[in-house]
């Protein structure tokens, strides 16, 4: 398997990579590939990794600027997705290996909103003073890279709906 950038003829597999791998998620809203769409369209990505296996891209990993509060430099990760048949195959993991590795080289660190069960893992955890509006606290967490708390709202793009870049 190889992790890699994805390039123009990607992206038709990463939008069925993601909408295959969110139908699985009751939190899902069926959005999340236009997601992609426009942060790409904005030239808003500052991660776009694929997990290509014998040619077959059957993973993707995004990341967008965002802040916390009025502390810019976050890196926002989101969506991780992994095609069904191939959960369990550390594919995932080794998307989120890479994104940490080259989020950690230009940002101050990295949060999503995610299953505490799964991105704990990685090192993310909730913080008391860490949010996004009308989600549930334990759902929304950070890694900060230099040990810091984050404390205040997670600011994204505003292809994400909820709280918005300003």
């Amino acid at each position: 398997m190889l992790i890699r950038n994805e390039i123009d003829i990607d992206v038709s597999a990463i939008r069925t990579v993601v909408t295959e791998a969110m139908k699985l998620l009751p939190q899902a809203s069926g959005a999340e590939a236009d997601i992609i769409d426009r942060l790409r369209a904005d030239d808003a990505l500052s991660l776009s990794l694929v997990a290509e296996d014998r040619g077959d891209v059957v993973g993707y990993l995004a990341a967008s600027g965002a802040r916390i509060g009025a502390v810019s430099g976050w890196g926002l990760i989101g969506p991780l997705a992994v095609l069904p048949a191939r959960h369990g195959q550390g594919i995932g993991s080794a998307l989120m290996a890479e994104a940490l590795l080259q989020l950690r080289a230009r940002c101050k660190g990295a949060a999503l909103v995610g299953d505490p069960g799964y991105y704990g893992r990685f090192g993310f955890r909730a913080y008391p003073q860490l949010q996004v509006d009308g989600c549930p606290p334990r759902f929304v967490q950070a890694l900060p890279f230099d040990g810091s708390e984050p404390k205040g709202e997670l600011i994204h793009h505003s292809a994400f709906g909820l709280t918005q870049e300003r």
